[in-house]
């Protein structure tokens, strides 16, 4: 069988914000003057997000109802915890959420944890070691002797050559079960500012977790599955302060400026080239003015880019992990039938990331 995604799964955390209550939160700070309130409200307002999810309970009405959470709101005031503190609640909770999402694949391809030979952790809001990888390893009781590799730092484009990376060990390695797993906990690293690129990132991260099944196991291939084709990556040829992620001394900083979109709307045909023909896409959601650019760009119908856009409205932009909760959609949406996919992802640099996948399904009789 061709390497090809088997099953995904998906893991949020509990608190769930609708953008209202976050918009609201930011414009009620301190010393927010009126031109910041207007900026505030315009990035909101028109990034075409509806709710999000974080591990931060006390940005939720009501306060916080986890009490070892990390306090970020206290009186109504968004306060700064340092980056330590803030990469210790990653740490604390990141785990679980990893975990999560890779039962879920896990169930989704009817596979017991033993099954797993290599594993693949993604993300980029938080580090520690021993990591993720190995906290899997444990949690899940997966063979000690696995394969791991982790991507780390990469940004909202990683989960595209953490797949890349699992399709070339399942072509080499025929019948080997890799496990992907990308965890971000963006809203970690919040902050009140009133400089308009951390306003934008502020109104579009969220937290949110994913996991794919990647095998080319024959066993699977009278199932649905998205079976791989070709992958390619392009760097623009401006986008290195355009798009950037660094580490602060409270929290990682964000850079996302308002010319990432004409960038990518100016570089998105050429990057993706090879898959223009493609009948069905997810799209990264990096904020719902790249959605319209790649729009623009590829010719694409509005019914191509509703699951990008209803992912975007539902959950945000969770960086890595984004991709493939499109991806889940398009993989168990029953009246897609067999179908040609073209997958894409933004990532610092700038960096585009693409890949075609094919949708199979069983016959009907």
């Amino acid at each position: 069988m061709t390497p090809s995604i088997v099953a995904i799964g998906t893991a949020v955390p509990a608190t769930r914000l609708t953008q209202d209550e976050i918009r609201e939160v930011f414009a009620a700070q301190p010393g927010v003057d009126r031109l910041t309130k207007r900026l505030i409200h315009a990035a909101f307002d028109a990034s075409a997000i509806e709710t999000r999810h974080t591990v931060l309970s006390d940005l939720a009405p009501g306060g916080r109802s986890d009490p070892e959470a990390l306090e970020v709101r206290r009186d109504g005031l968004l306060l700064s915890p340092s980056t330590a503190r803030r990469n210790d609640e990653f740490r604390r909770l990141a785990p679980a959420l990893f975990a999560d999402a890779a039962r879920r694949a896990l169930a989704d391809a009817a596979l017991e944890p033993d099954a797993v030979t290599h594993l693949v952790t993604v993300s980029c809001t938080g580090l520690y070691a021993p990591g993720p990888d190995v906290g899997l390893v444990r949690e899940l009781g997966l063979d000690p002797g696995v394969e791991r590799y982790h991507l780390g730092f990469v940004g909202c484009a990683a989960a595209m050559p953490a797949l890349r990376a699992a399709h070339r060990i399942a072509t080499a390695r025929p019948g080997a079960v890799v496990l992907v797993v990308c965890t971000e906990l963006c809203s970690l690293h919040l902050r009140a500012s009133s400089d308009p690129q951390q306003i934008v990132a502020a109104s579009v991260f969220a937290d949110g977790a994913s996991a794919a099944i990647v095998t080319s196991d024959d066993r699977f291939a009278g199932g649905t599955r998205l079976e791989f084709g070709e992958f390619a990556t392009a760097l623009t040829a401006d986008g290195d302060e355009e798009m950037a992620w660094v580490i602060g001394d409270e929290g990682f900083e964000m850079t996302l400026s308002a010319e990432v979109p004409r960038i990518v709307g100016r570089e998105v045909r050429g990057a993706a080239a090879a898959i223009q023909d493609c009948e069905v896409w997810a799209v990264h959601p990096g904020g719902r003015s790249v959605l319209d650019r790649v729009a623009a760009g590829l010719d694409l119908s509005e019914e191509q880019m509703t699951p990008s856009r209803r992912i975007l409205r539902e959950y945000g932009n969770m960086s890595s992990a984004t991709i493939l909760f499109i991806l889940r959609e398009i993989l168990h949406d029953a009246s897609a039938g067999e179908t040609s996919v073209g997958a894409l992802a933004f990532g610092p640099g700038l960096t585009v990331e693409t890949a075609r996948l094919s949708r199979r399904a069983p016959a009907t009789a």
